[in-house]
């Protein structure tokens, strides 16, 4: 065994006679080992920012954790009760409940508080107050802390406490929102006189009307009613309607709350934190929170607030809720991950190849001259890793600085792998080639070629596994364990296609080089000799990762087509068309408006819709039914352009007094086809249904019949505005909306449906699924050229020999051309014909609606996110594939020419 301290220089020359490898490999490790570390990173920071938007959003009164303990018990001394209540006492509960809250749930101090609340509102007796339907309003009394730091005093003074507040005092002071003034016609000075108390009401003298700071946050929302007072309904048939609302009492006025019937209790609100979680902080978060609610947490809680305290929260459903839709994009995501990284591999073992394959000659001379397998494998190992160790470490560290607040386990993981697979791939490629010494190089072509039993049983496993992942897909969809081998169908799909067309690539080329052989010319019969004769690895590489790349972006360009025309058609069916203009109180619009919208920029079509409820009688039931009038010939038109029930203008009209009218499904069956009398505000109108539409622009979703605004008796005129166009300047379409009348919603297609893209689990999976198409196509093009760049010195030498024959410059290009252009074709046609049949194949179990819509926002498109395959998705990788195949063999052909015939012609030399 040679010494170790002659291992340096053999690296050391290797590399710097070869230096444009060297750093191609490395660059080639650097992108690979980024994007294996960037790609987990990335999908946890897309989660993380989904977990706490879906916090964010959320209303505080679900996510906060309250605890709360009964008030003291009556066998206890007033003084000892009073003093239970007071801040001081429920300051340490709240200390130390803090710290028993488990990781990773952290409680935000400055929108927490705790206090002593009525569990019950009490009745107001003063017949000043409003009484919506003769009941007297009711009110919540909460002597919460820290008011002074979450409200502006706009009238008055924040309450206070005089003297000591015992369980007797019956006048306390308190202060209301601004809101509540205003609906309940309060101001400083006011009294409340509330009942409930055995020797006397209990009277709350407004000392300050306030303005949340915060209104939406925790503090103000966690009791709404403390915020804004709500109207309550009584369980009375027809029910009865009251006003419900909050006073914030001064913290040290809680004992007063004991010697009433409101039973009172003590609370303590943690407002989680939701700044530090993390999508790995999710299980333990569940389990914090099922720990508080039932569990040890909550025997913890009790040491501290009492032994009958209970802890309750509505954390756990948004967890859930953001868990689901999660796990619904997850499985999706993971077809591109799977395909990026399919590809990803390939390529370093072409390079691996491509390496292998330039230095064939020199390793065989030295398995030739004694060379042991380990001693040379151990010398490509070191020579391989001074480049791909460094390069895979600067990858890892790029992704890091890329995207931070993740993990660094599946980032090092990844990275690591691609630098293992990077510095494996020459020495085993050369082990393998060279296990045995040889006197020549053996013909390994595709005519020749024969392949073992290994690589049947290999490709067999594959086709079984392929099959089994897309009758699992296609029978449960994407959900429940196993769900990466489902994920991985589409690569299973291209490598099984990949696989079957290497095996039948000769037969064609076999089939034509007979006909062209008896042409004039020999570039035809030259090119497809030459293509059926190449390195088996040449074709079966290059061939396994196009066709793995371009599947894997039909895939990625269907899903991605498949979730805008989701988001397009709910856009649609929330406004009707481009614009809707409406009245807030079902009013007619003021006039000239129509004509202000048709002058805006953009606007091309603009019709006048107006919705009136007649009473209409089937089945022996009075119901409700909405009768839309319009102008036939423009709404007609409208219809048409959106596609929302399209119809002929002529199909609204009147005839012998009769409405002719478009339904919708659920009308037209109940009325039928015979003429049919409704009731309108403005008297009887006999309809006749002749057409049925499943909607409408003016009612997208719902009942509707349709008629002509003509033929309706003191009809109360047009309260919607619908208008289409394409360019629409918003701003000052709302300019002109604003000058025709201040009591008028816009609302903007364009604007629903950027809104449906804001999630970002959706927005984030979708940018993930774009980049890895685009990764995979350049991977894939890089297979081709290496595939190309493997053989290019045999066919430099080919093309010298043959231009010593008198082969013309333009004859050679033709000729290395046309020898490329049989495997790019193959892996175009064979992308798109297994692109299409994945699609088709997978299309049932795939589900889309969680990654097109945002669960949140109630928005749905009827029929949900269907996949179907996009045809530009098909086309487009496939004829950059022929392209760039064309392009690289016609830049060899190019260089090629520019060197005399004798640098490529050597003595002994068998290329």
């Amino acid at each position: 065994m040679p010494p170790k301290e002659q291992g340096a220089p053999w690296v050391r020359t290797r590399l710097r006679t070869a230096p444009v490898s060297a750093v191609a490999f490395g660059l080639l490790v650097l992108v690979t080992a980024f994007l294996a570390a960037v790609l987990p990173r990335a999908v946890e920071a897309y989660e993380t920012d989904g977990l706490r938007e879906a916090l964010a959003g959320a209303s505080p009164e679900s996510t906060v954790l309250e605890l709360k303990a009964p008030q003291p018990g009556l066998e206890k001394p007033e003084e000892a009760r009073a003093d239970a209540v007071l801040p001081q006492a429920l300051a340490a509960v709240e200390g130390s409940g803090r710290a028993l809250l488990p990781e990773p749930l952290r409680a935000d101090p400055a929108e927490s508080a705790y206090g002593v609340r009525t569990g019950k509102s009490l009745e107001a007796l003063d017949a000043s107050l409003p009484r919506p339907d003769g009941l007297p309003p009711r009110f919540t009394l909460l002597a919460q802390s820290g008011a002074a730091g979450h409200a502006t005093v706009r009238e008055g003074r924040l309450p206070t406490v005089g003297t000591p507040v015992t369980v007797d005092t019956r006048v306390v002071e308190g202060a209301v929102t601004a809101e509540t003034a205003r609906t309940l016609r309060l101001r400083t000075g006011s009294e409340l006189t509330l009942a409930g108390f055995p020797d006397g009401p209990l009277t709350v003298r407004i000392t300050g009307i306030l303005e949340p700071r915060h209104p939406q946050r925790s503090y103000w929302s966690a009791e709404p009613v403390l915020r804004t007072p709500a109207l309550a309904a009584t369980g009375s048939r027809p029910p009865l309607y009251y006003w419900e609302a909050g006073v914030l009492l001064a913290p040290g006025a809680a004992p007063a709350l004991l010697g009433g019937q409101g039973e009172p209790e003590k609370y303590w609100r943690f407002a989680p934190a939701a700044g530090g979680l993390t999508a790995g902080d999710v299980p333990a978060l569940v389990d914090g929170v099922a720990s508080l609610e039932n569990g040890p947490g909550l025997v913890r809680m009790r040491g501290a607030a009492g032994p009958t305290a209970q802890l309750s929260t509505g954390l756990e459903q948004v967890v859930d809720s953001y868990t689901a839709t999660r796990d619904a994009i997850t499985p999706v995501v993971a077809v591109a991950a799977f395909g990026i990284a399919a590809v990803a591999v390939v390529v370093l073992v072409m390079s691996a190849g491509v390496a292998a394959a330039r230095r064939d000659v020199e390793l065989a001379l030295l398995r030739a001259r004694g060379g042991s397998l380990r001693g040379i494998a151990g010398r490509l190992l070191a020579e391989t890793a001074v480049p791909a160790v460094p390069a895979a470490a600067s990858g890892l560290l790029l992704a890091v600085l890329v995207v931070d607040e993740a993990r660094p386990l599946p980032a090092v993981l990844g990275a690591g792998t691609v630098a293992l697979l990077a510095c494996a791939g020459l020495p085993v490629r050369a082990a393998v080639a060279h296990r045995r010494p040889r006197a020549h190089q053996e013909r390994d072509d595709l005519a020749h070629a024969r392949p073992g039993g290994r690589r049947t049983v290999a490709e067999l496993t594959l086709l079984v596994l392929a099959v089994g992942s897309v009758a699992a897909l296609r029978r449960r969809g994407t959900a429940g364990a196993g769900d990466l081998l489902v994920s991985a169908a589409p690569v299973l799909v291209g490598l099984v296609a990949a696989l079957v067309l290497v095996r039948l690539y000769p037969l064609p080329l076999r089939w034509a080089a007979g006909p062209a052989g008896r042409l004039r010319g020999v570039v035809g019969f030259l090119s497809l000799a030459r293509a059926g004769r190449s390195p088996a690895a040449v074709a079966t590489l290059p061939l396994l990762a196009l066709l793995t790349a371009l599947t894997t972006a039909a895939f990625g360009g269907s899903v991605l087509a498949g979730v805008a025309d989701a988001r397009d058609r709910a856009a649609l069916l929330e406004t009707g068309a481009d614009v809707r203009i409406s009245t807030t109180d079902n009013t007619p619009l003021p006039a000239g408006l129509a004509r202000a919208v048709r002058e805006v920029a953009g606007v091309r079509q603009v019709t006048a819709v107006g919705i009136e409820y007649a009473a209409e009688r089937a089945s022996d039931e009075t119901q409700s039914l909405p009768v839309v009038g319009v102008e036939p010939d423009s709404y007609a038109g409208l219809a048409r352009q959106t596609g929302l029930g399209g119809f002929a203008a002529e199909m609204l009209g009147a005839r012998g007094g009769v409405l002719d009218a478009v339904a919708s499904p659920e009308v037209a069956e109940r009325l039928g086809r015979a003429p049919h009398r409704i009731v309108m505000p403005g008297g009887t109108v006999t309809v006749r249904i002749t057409a049925v539409r499943p909607r409408t622009p003016a009612v997208p979703e719902g009942e509707f019949l349709l008629v002509d605004a003509a033929g309706l008796k003191d009809f109360g005129g047009p309260s919607i505005l619908l208008a289409a166009g394409a360019g629409l300047d918003a701003k000052a379409l709302r300019a002109a909306v604003s000058g025709a009348g201040s009591d008028l919603s816009v609302t903007l297609r364009g604007e629903e449906r950027a809104s449906l893209s804001d999630s970002p689990l959706q927005a984030g999976a979708e940018r993930i699924y774009v980049w890895a198409v685009v990764a995979g196509a350049g991977y894939a093009l890089l297979a081709l050229v290496l595939g190309l760049l493997r053989s290019a010195p045999e066919r430099a030498a080919l093309l010298a020999r043959l231009r010593t024959l008198g082969l013309t410059t333009r004859q050679g290009r033709q000729l290395l051309g046309l020898e490329a252009l049989p495997l790019a074709l193959l892996a175009a046609g064979g992308g798109m014909a297994v692109g299409w049949a994945t699609v088709g194949l997978l299309a049932p179990g795939i589900d889309l609606d969680r990654l097109a819509l945002p669960d949140a926002s109630g928005v749905t498109a009827p029929g949900g996110a269907a996949l179907r395959a996009d045809v530009w998705s098909l086309a487009l990788p496939a004829a950059g594939a022929v392209l760039l195949a064309g392009a690289v063999a016609v830049a060899q052909a190019w260089w090629a020419g520019r060197r005399t015939p004798i640098t490529h012609l050597r003595a002994g030399d068998m290329r």
